[in-house]
């Protein structure tokens, strides 16, 4: 992958050259100062190289319709000024076809050496650490056993101890509470001929 992106940037750097000293040959034949020149290859060719990446990072999205609008522009620009200028500076005994031809070689391949460029550097391999990132492994979920919570509150340890076969009296003692407010707790638990039978057995005892 490396190699292929050097080689890829060597290829984009000279096609750059090419079509660079090209139109600013062409900018300075067409009147503008020889300190300026340099400024008018710079925008036609950075306007593709700007919108092709463009292109890349928005694909598949609705507005990357722009860049491709600049990117057909500033290749079309840059392929017909480098034929003007293959035709107005070729020797009189080459044909104006192939002088034109030979010189939209360069703006041609930089287009589409720095389209490939781009897609090199962003599709690059995924490592073994990247991929047990994206593909974790499977965890086995072990489910808590359950527990019986204790009692919270006086009435929950008063129908715990009534279960047990403690009395009313002897959970009112240990609770801390009137044996009547025991009675009330256990009410709705125990049946009315339960509630008196309880009473009277409590009665009896010492």
């Amino acid at each position: 992958m490396g190699t292929a992106i050097a080689g890829t940037v060597f290829i984009a750097i000279g096609a750059f050259w090419l079509s660079f000293t090209a139109l600013a040959d062409l900018a300075r034949r067409s009147g503008i100062d020889d300190a300026q020149a340099w400024a008018w290859p710079l925008i036609v060719d950075g306007i593709i190289v700007v919108a092709t990446v463009a292109v890349v990072a928005l694909a598949g999205q609705r507005t990357a319709w722009y860049p491709w609008l600049l990117l057909m522009a500033g290749a079309l620009v840059s392929v017909t000024a480098n034929a003007i200028h293959a035709i107005v500076a070729a020797d009189a005994d080459v044909p104006a076809v192939l002088a034109a031809s030979v010189a939209a070689v360069p703006p041609l391949v930089l287009l589409a050496i720095t389209h490939l460029t781009v897609v090199l550097t962003r599709a690059r391999p995924v490592g073994p650490s990247e991929q047990s990132v994206a593909e974790p492994a499977l965890a086995v979920e072990v489910e808590p056993v359950a527990e019986a919570d204790p009692p919270t509150s006086g009435r929950e340890l008063a129908v715990v101890l009534r279960d047990e076969g403690w009395s009313n009296k002897r959970i009112a003692r240990h609770v801390g509470v009137h044996p009547s407010t025991v009675g009330r707790w256990l009410g709705a638990r125990t049946s009315p001929i339960a509630i008196t039978a309880t009473a009277d057995t409590e009665g009896t005892q010492p």
